[in-house]
């Protein structure tokens, strides 16, 4: 791994992260309802499940799965479900006053098992490492299964970092939000919106 190599795949993976997708807007979400340290541990949950499709696609395992048509539509519907099952809970929530004090008390466990749970059941993030880190290979440096990994890591490091300074923003913008009175309301209907749309995405998508 020469550090060419290794500058254009982190500005790719940048670029990549940023563009509008299930996790990102995920973090969002959680970040302006329940305050920059649920977004912070929704993003530690989200990672811990990159690092799991990092290993399955160094491993090759996301390659099964994808030559796999049934296995492949059970992770989908089985994700998309997920998330409809968490719009319906922001629908449906009682609190609609949003204080920041309380939101902000969300567990850490409970954000974190929510971001583990969300990437997992999407099976096109292991799809995505499996197709993206081998244009990055170069065979004659050997051991190509160390590569993958490192490049993987790499991509889990800026991802980290990326998904936490939205965190911290998205906060400010929650904030923002909350202070006025009409739209505090409608924030768990903005949550829900958004996770209903993430599970659309992920329900109607294709390989």
């Amino acid at each position: 791994m020469d550090i060419g190599s290794i500058i254009s795949f982190l500005g790719t993976a940048i670029l990549l992260t940023l563009i509008p997708g299930p996790d990102n807007l995920f973090v969002l979400a959680h970040s302006i309802s329940n305050g920059k340290s649920s977004g912070i541990s929704t993003t530690f949950g989200l990672c811990t499940g990159l690092l799991i499709h990092i290993t399955a696609a160094t491993l090759g395992i996301s390659a099964i799965i994808y030559q796999s048509a049934l296995a492949f539509a059970i992770v989908k519907y089985a994700g998309a479900a997920y998330l409809l099952y968490l719009a319906y809970r922001a629908f449906t929530a009682n609190d609609t006053t949003l204080n920041v004090e309380k939101k902000g008390s969300l567990s850490f466990k409970s954000s974190y098992k929510k971001g583990v749970i969300m990437n997992l059941l999407n099976p096109k993030v292991s799809l995505f490492f499996l197709a993206f880190l081998p244009q990055f290979i170069n065979q004659s440096y050997g051991n190509i299964t160390y590569q993958m990994l490192m490049y993987g890591i790499i991509f889990l490091i800026q991802t980290l970092v990326i998904f936490t300074v939205i965190s911290i923003f998205s906060e400010k913008v929650g904030y923002l939000l909350r202070k006025n009175p009409i739209i505090s309301r409608k924030i768990n209907i903005i949550q829900g919106s958004l996770f209903t749309l993430i599970g659309l995405k992920i329900a109607f998508s294709q390989k």
